[in-house]
């Protein structure tokens, strides 16, 4: 499950993305039911996007952003419950993690759902019922 952190450079002391990817990561298995699920936490992937401040906007001006980015299977985030409790916790990492600097209404969460079988691990597309069973089997 790739997640994507872009922040506009020096909106978290330097050090804290990888503090944020972390806690992010974990809030989201722990929103799933999946907290200590091994096969879940070694597939969740991503990267950090540390963009000058001169290329990141709110509103059309020059601002520094917050964007939390998953891209999931259809079934993960599906609930209203793991929504709102997963989008208000990631924002509170976030704002914390800036020293309370960073105003929360510059951090955007969002989810990307893949198409059934568009899946790929290892070289292999995987169904929402084969990924299913993975986790399940872990």
């Amino acid at each position: 499950m790739p997640l994507t952190l872009t922040l506009t450079k020096g909106v978290l002391p330097e050090g804290q993305e990888k503090v944020a990817f972390s806690r992010l990561s974990d809030a989201m298995l722990k929103w799933h039911g999946l907290a200590g699920n091994e096969a879940m936490k070694r597939n969740i992937v991503g990267s950090i996007h540390l963009v000058p401040k001169a290329h990141t906007y709110s509103g059309s001006q020059e601002a520094s952003v917050v964007f939390v980015e998953w891209k999931v299977p259809s079934f993960a985030f599906a609930s209203r419950e793991v929504q709102v409790g997963y989008v208000e916790e990631a924002t509170d990492i976030i704002h914390e993690l800036s020293l309370a600097q960073h105003p929360r209404e510059r951090i955007w969460v969002n989810v990307v759902h893949a198409v059934d079988g568009a899946w790929g691990i290892a070289g292999t597309a995987l169904t929402n019922a084969q990924l299913g069973a993975g986790v399940a089997a872990a």
